[in-house]
């Protein structure tokens, strides 16, 4: 058998299929293999123009970008996670009305982002030059909206092999322009037209892949239902865009386009782990916890795995990012973003509060309460809307990345934790004992390879390379021995995954 025949058959078998569990545990194969390239693809863009472009010019992209967040996010109306929570396994009575209403928002989206862009650009952040940008990056949403709504059943069947193809396809043609774009013309247009080939490419693919045909009709009882489960979405959304990217809001406006242009990068660099998990996390266990939602001891059981998985990748993700932070961003960014990493430090950890976080969240979608979200987010933006003057204006970005960690850790995952131990009805302690020896096996790792960074002759690209692999190893040989030595066990979470995968 030659090495594609292979590759084939390889594929063939990790296709989703049999009960639940079996299919998500290769959904989740799947959507983490699109992550990982995908961030990949995603990351590698952004650390050739950050070398090419510079942090000014990225600043821009950052007013762009945010302004289009914000408008998405205050017009989020949840129509693919009313679908997804439905018990119904077919619902094509329902696309049509729902591409309609995808179709409809992008207009308004692309709209308003045209007719605000001169007061966003000039009169809030100062930077006439991120006019025209704000305006081209309107087309994004446009174009999303004529999508095929049929993609939905990806998530909803967990055909996650089908959404690889369709996500993976747009990141390779934003890789593609994007860099192509900086390398002839260094300026912050390359991210632009890289971002909407992306959505070009995937709004092709969408039609490509999936056999429904949508007809623009319109059913007003549909439409009522879906808006009815999506109000909380909404309203979670927007709250969601303010403690998420208020910040950069905030960042921007205080300070400067190049210290906004520090915070998002090593914001979405330090959380690069944590951020792909969580995506996994609400990708793949929403459904899947739909179809248990009935099932209280089944839930919670999978939550428990899912958690202690969660804490075992997220708590050396954090502090490794922390620990090799001033090697990373003097070989991958260069000299001009070196006051970038106090910053990024800080952000390691708040990358850690919001993969524990982003494990609950699945829970109560589905069991339907996404109530518990907007409120606690509600929450979370007051609490950030006290300190982030004082602590910017004290500390600059150093003070916001405080601001925002300091809240996740008290008080906010404490209440999740809470309200999980009450839906579950399981013992708060057991939750908070998923995240005692991952802990304990991460923070001498973190320490071994701070202490090796700080010592070594060699130039930052090469302590890069060898630090990584030795905080692997350390990390991998404590849990181990933590494995060995307590009734700790986590290898039979890895055995269950391998079983899946192979049956």
């Amino acid at each position: 058998m030659s090495p594609l025949d292979r590759l084939i058959a390889l594929i063939n078998r990790l296709k989703p299929g049999g009960g639940t569990a079996e299919r998500t545990v290769k959904s989740a194969a799947w959507l983490m293999s699109q992550n990982v390239v995908g961030r990949a693809l995603q990351l590698g863009m952004l650390a050739v123009l950050a070398r090419l472009v510079g942090p000014a010019e990225l600043g821009l992209v950052g007013i762009a970008m945010l302004t289009l967040s914000a408008t998405k996010n205050f017009t989020t109306i949840g129509l693919n996670k009313a679908l997804i929570q439905k018990v119904e396994e077919d619902v094509d009575s329902h696309l049509n009305t729902t591409w309609v209403l995808e179709i409809g928002r992008g207009i308004l989206i692309a709209a308003i982002l045209f007719a605000i862009a001169p007061f966003v650009g000039e009169r809030f952040f100062g930077e006439p030059r991120a006019v025209k940008m704000i305006q081209a990056i309107g087309l994004s949403p446009l174009l999303l909206g004529f999508r095929n709504p049929g993609i939905v059943y990806f998530q909803k069947n967990l055909d996650f092999h089908k959404q690889f193809t369709y996500k993976i396809s747009g990141d390779s043609a934003q890789f593609a322009v994007g860099v192509g774009y900086a390398m002839i013309e260094p300026t912050a247009w390359a991210f632009v037209f890289g971002f909407l080939a992306a959505d070009v490419v995937k709004l092709v693919v969408s039609y490509a892949i999936h056999g429904y045909r949508p007809f623009p009709s319109f059913d007003l009882e549909i439409a009522k239902e879906l808006v009815d489960y999506g109000k909380w979405l909404t309203a979670s959304s927007i709250l969601y865009f303010l403690y998420s990217e208020g910040d950069d809001a905030f960042i921007g406006w205080l300070l400067t386009p190049t210290a906004l242009a520090y915070y998002q990068y090593t914001y979405r660099f330090s959380n690069a782990p944590a951020t792909e998990l969580s995506q996994v996390l609400t990708g793949v266990m929403f459904p899947a916890y739909s179809k248990l939602q009935s099932d209280v001891a089944e839930l919670r059981d999978a939550f428990s795995r899912t958690l202690r998985f969660t804490a075992l990748i997220s708590f050396p993700a954090a502090i490794g990012i922390a620990a090799i932070a001033p090697d990373f961003v003097m070989t991958v960014f260069g000299e001009d973003w070196l006051p970038a990493v106090p910053a990024m430090q800080v952000l390691a950890f708040y990358g850690l509060m919001r993969a524990l976080a982003k494990s609950v969240g699945p829970v109560w979608h589905a069991v339907g309460r996404p109530d518990l979200i907007t409120k606690l987010s509600a929450l979370r933006v007051a609490l950030i809307a006290i300190f982030i003057y004082p602590m910017t204006n004290t500390f600059g970005i150093v003070g916001t990345a405080l601001t925002v960690t300091g809240i996740f850790v008290f008080p906010m995952l404490p209440l999740d934790i809470y309200i999980m131990s009450d839906i579950l009805d399981m013992p708060m302690r057991e939750m908070y004992y998923e995240f005692v020896y991952p802990m304990a096996a991460s923070v001498p790792m973190g320490l071994a390879v701070w202490y090796l960074g700080s010592v070594s002759p060699f130039s930052s690209a090469v302590n890069l390379v060898l630090l990584i692999p030795t905080g692997a190893l350390v990390y991998i040989a404590l849990v181990l021995l933590f494995e060995f030595a307590t009734t700790w066990s986590v290898t039979d979470n890895f055995e269950i995954i391998y079983r899946k995968l192979a049956a």
